[in-house]
This record gives structure tokens, sequence and C-alpha cells, in this order.
């Protein structure tokens, strides 16, 4: 049997980086969808739609491929039951910050998988609940003026320097970087997939 081919259907350097740190070979494919979230949708359903959604879009493009495993994932941070995305403005992310400063918050991933030809599909979600230090504004200002939160869903990257604001993480680590890596293992496997075939 052919190996299987995995692809990441996502830009996310981020999400790349947990692949690379684990030894896991992938190639990267762009998905463009539309990210609107729906009105009143869960965060749950909506990361988990946005996945699947990305993984089919790339799956549809590599169809004649054969033997290839799509991965996509969508994550976003939620607070007191407020979802936050990728702050849009300084302001934005100020708000962000303000309010995870002191409190715990949650991070779910939705992460879609889809094996071709055969078009089997899996679909879950990780959930990882982060506390956060008590900020100042002037380290929030300062922290805003590095540029680091503008790309990040909540506003902080805990792998670099919003890692310092970090006090407690319980679940999955790289979860909160976007790529929950003991689940894709494991569905990886249920998929047939190895990583001695790479």
């Amino acid at each position: 049997m052919l190996p299987t081919n995995l692809i990441l259907a996502s830009s996310s350097p981020r999400r790349a980086e947990v692949l690379r740190i684990a030894g896991i070979n992938f190639e990267i494919r762009h998905a463009d969808i539309d990210e609107t979230r729906h009105a009143a949708e869960p965060a749950g359903d909506y990361v988990k739609r946005l996945a699947l959604e990305k993984a089919r879009t790339v799956a549809q493009k590599e169809a004649d491929r054969g033997n290839v495993i799509v991965i996509g994932a969508d994550t976003v941070v939620v607070n007191r039951g407020d979802i936050l995305l990728k702050p849009d403005s300084p302001g934005d992310a100020r708000r962000m910050l303000r309010a995870l400063s002191g409190g715990v918050h949650e991070v779910h991933t939705g992460l879609a998988l889809i094996h071709t030809p055969e078009k089997i599909e899996r679909v879950i979600e990780e959930i990882t609940s982060v506390r956060f230090a008590s900020l100042s504004d002037a380290e929030i200002d300062a922290y805003i003026a590095t540029g680091e939160p503008f790309d990040k869903a909540g506003a902080y990257g805990i792998q670099s320097l919003g890692g310092r604001y970090v006090t407690r993480v319980e679940g999955c680590y790289f979860n909160v970087m976007g790529m929950p890596l003991a689940r894709l293992w494991t569905t990886l496997k249920e998929l047939g997939w190895s990583a001695n075939s790479r």
C-alpha cells in the first residue's frame, strides 16, 4: 500500500510548528473559506464547522492524489461565555486582554481529518483551561506594542511572549497553540496512518 501523505489545511505557523515538533511530515495547503460565525453558534460547533470546511476544501482539490489525510483545525478563546477571535485593532486586543486578566478561560479547537479517496471523516473538539495572571494596563499596552496579539485568538500566544502571563494550564498545552497533538496522533492512527510510512 502506498504511504499516506498528510496535508495541513492551514497557513498557521503555530500549527505547523506543533507537527514538526512531533516529527510528523506534512505538506501545507491554504484553505480559503468564509470564517464568519453563525448567529448564536456555540464555540464548539463553530470551530468544528470551520475545521471541517477547511479540510473538505483542500481534500476536494487533492482528490486525485490517492492515499491522503487532510487535517483542518480552528481555534477560539472562550471567556465567561464570550467567544474571542483574533483582535482587529489595538483597542480590541486591549479589551480582550483586560477581560482575560486574572481569570480562567477556555481554548476550544475543532480538529477535522479526512482520509481520501474513501472520504472518511473524523471531527473532534478539544478544550483546555488556561489561568491568566493579573495584568496592569502598562503590561497590556507593552504587549500590544510588540504586535504579537494581532494574529492570535484571544490576543495572546502561549508559545512566545504571551506565555509570561499564563500561570496554569489544565488539558492539552498544544491545544492552546491550535493543534491538540495527542488527539491528532490518536486519530491519525485510527485512520491507518503510520509515522514509519513516511
